[in-house]
């Protein structure tokens, strides 16, 4: 079983900075990807960004290519640098693991990002 432990959530005003963290410990098998998804009131969970270890290769949601830097170190911690925010981006933000050879999937608990005046 994974445990990730997210922070860096808050309040910024638009326009403003944030930089998210998840930290991943426990399980037995190899983390091959990482990402972040976030779910905005009323609204389903959306994929933002993702990095495959295995692929060498980061993704992201076309709203915000351009804004966001998902990037980590030993398949162990992901982070999300975001820029340039906009109120659409107040969300929750969970982060988001798979390990390999099980496919399983692991989510963290959630950070709050407002982005208002």
């Amino acid at each position: 079983q994974v445990q990730l432990v997210e922070s860096g959530g808050g309040l910024v005003q638009p326009g403003g900075s944030l930089r998210l963290s998840c930290a991943a410990s426990g399980g037995t098998f190899k983390i091959y990807y990482m990402g972040w998804f976030r779910q905005a009131p009323g609204k389903e969970r959306e994929f933002v960004a993702g990095i495959s270890w295995s692929a060498g290769r980061t993704y992201y949601a076309d709203s915000v290519k351009g804004r966001f830097a998902i990037s980590g170190d030993n398949a162990k911690n992901v982070y999300l640098q975001m820029n340039s925010l906009k109120p659409e981006d107040t969300a929750v933000y969970y982060c988001n693991v798979r390990v390999t050879p099980t496919n399983d999937e692991y989510w963290g608990q959630g950070t709050q990002v407002t982005v208002s005046s």
